[in-house]
């Protein structure tokens, strides 16, 4: 008599977006394993992010699932039984809570069912997620974010890591004021790295023309995730927008200056930590989404990037320690 293998009761959670968003919701993902042991966690997003996924250690394996535009996917190629639970971590609207209602999961926990906790429009990331398990009586820390140390050696141990591009172009600093401010790291010695994602090459070349970058340290084009998490692991700075690579410093525990705009850092910063500051100029909500770099972020001058960025540095000549200021937000 042939014996069916036992399978372990499944978690299935959406959250098919970008690898920030991935990174900001690790620690509703870690409540989520801790309060379901036994269970195989399988979350839902874009297959080119299944090795940050499983680097987390949050999840068992990655169901791959993408829309255009951050829309919800279609969730209908799920090949297993139905999931014993499902989370929607993707969204409010009825939208995500649909398709993951449409594989016919035990028990379905998303802000857009009749039992699920009102929509928090104000609160970080990181607390609204941790918030939402913890009415569904889920313990969630939002400050349980960091990752393992990777595996692999960086590239560039050391480094300064500027990483001038975004997904979006409100979020997108002027290439020729990160240019200037790695002209300025660079003359203060430090060896500096220019990184990119998919697309953005043209951007990364311009700024190394802008700056005189060698040619050796424009990593443009992509990175594989292992490569990228070892060098933002291993670097003592990592300048940016608001994108993948921020987050993914927090992650680490490596000193971070963030460039804000459209979406204050109150909501997507960094955890209030003297490792970390994010720059921001205050006003009116924008489009994080939008296409032209938001008037906020222009706001933002090359000097004061570059004395966040040097404040935070150790010096160079002596490797003495410095005194790392208190603050996480500077307006």
């Amino acid at each position: 008599m042939t014996r069916t293998p036992h399978r372990p009761p499944t978690v299935l959670v959406l959250r098919a977006l970008g690898l920030g968003d991935l990174l900001t919701g690790v620690p509703a993902l870690r409540g989520v394993r801790r309060a379901c042991p036994g269970h195989r966690i399988v979350l839902a997003l874009p297959p080119g992010l299944t090795e940050a996924a499983l680097a987390t250690g949050a999840v068992d394996a990655v169901f791959p699932a993408e829309a255009p535009e951050r829309a919800v996917p279609s969730l209908t190629h799920w090949a297993g039984p139905p999931p014993d639970l499902a989370v929607d971590l993707h969204g409010n609207g009825p939208e995500s809570r649909d398709a993951l209602a449409a594989l016919h999961p035990r028990r379905l926990l998303a802000h857009a069912c009749p039992d699920g906790p009102p929509w928090q429009a104000q609160a970080h990331e990181r607390d609204r997620w941790c918030a939402f398990l913890r009415a569904y009586g889920i313990p969630a820390d939002p400050l349980d974010l960091r990752l393992p140390e990777p595996d692999t050696p960086s590239p560039a141990p050391g480094a300064v890591v500027v990483h001038p591009g975004a997904a979006s172009g409100s979020r997108r600093w002027p290439g020729e004021r990160y240019a200037a401010v790695v002209r300025c790291l660079r003359a203060a010695g430090h060896r500096v790295v220019l990184t990119g994602g998919p697309g953005e090459e043209a951007l990364v070349r311009s700024v190394a023309e802008r700056s005189g970058q060698p040619a050796g340290d424009v990593l443009a084009g992509g990175l594989p995730y292992g490569e990228l998490s070892a060098l933002v692991a291993g670097s003592s700075l990592v300048l940016s927008g608001d994108t993948g690579p921020a987050h993914l410093a927090v992650a680490h525990g490596t000193p971070s200056v963030t460039l804000f705009g459209p979406v204050s850092p109150r909501l997507w910063g960094p955890p209030p930590s003297p490792r970390h500051l994010a720059l921001w100029k205050p006003g009116p909500p924008g489009d994080p989404h939008g296409r032209t770099p938001d008037a906020r972020l222009l706001r933002i001058r090359s000097g004061e990037v570059a004395a966040a960025c040097l404040t935070l540095l150790r010096p160079v000549r002596d490797g003495a320690p410095d005194a790392r200021p208190e603050v996480a937000h500077v307006h």
